[in-house]
């Protein structure tokens, strides 16, 4: 009986691929179920824009991961987005803090910056009472374009 181990160690190849694989989709699965189990309260926002923003987005204080947006919503009658915010339980939002729509780039990803301010703590469930919603890039850069420019038209120059 002839035995050909070209096919053994393919086989044994394709095994140690499909384990990767396998290990893969589990870490996966490992990781997305971790932003919703962390425990903490919820604070609310309403911005004007909060484009880039959505479920999962991260809530920062001076650059650190302190929560996550858990809502985007639409408030119908003031057409305000309201932002739904988990907070991490040893992180204390103060009651003047101003919570703005960031990004980490021109290319980055958008998030939700709290600077703190004020003296008392906000309770779980209390709105953030100073928002400033995101700046559309294409907006201003655009009206940057059309000019209002500085006095150098054609009749200042003649």
């Amino acid at each position: 009986m002839k035995i050909n181990f070209e096919r053994w160690g393919e086989t044994i190849l394709g095994a140690a691929v499909a384990v990767v694989a396998v290990g893969f989709f589990v870490f996966a699965a490992a990781q997305a179920g971790q932003s919703g189990s962390a425990s903490g309260y919820d604070l609310v926002a309403r911005f004007q824009r909060v484009d880039g923003i959505a479920v999962g987005s991260d809530v920062r204080v001076s650059g650190v991961k302190v929560g996550v947006v858990r809502a985007v919503e639409l408030d119908t009658e003031t057409y305000m987005a309201r932002l739904t915010l988990t907070i991490s339980n040893g992180v204390q939002v103060l009651d003047d803090s101003t919570a703005r729509i960031a990004s980490d780039g021109l290319l980055g990803g958008a998030y939700v910056a709290i600077e703190p301010a004020g003296m008392d703590a906000l309770a779980a469930g209390s709105e953030i009472p100073n928002t400033q919603g995101s700046v559309d890039l294409l907006t201003l850069f655009s009206s940057l374009a059309q000019g209002s420019g500085g006095g150098d038209s054609q009749e200042e120059i003649q």
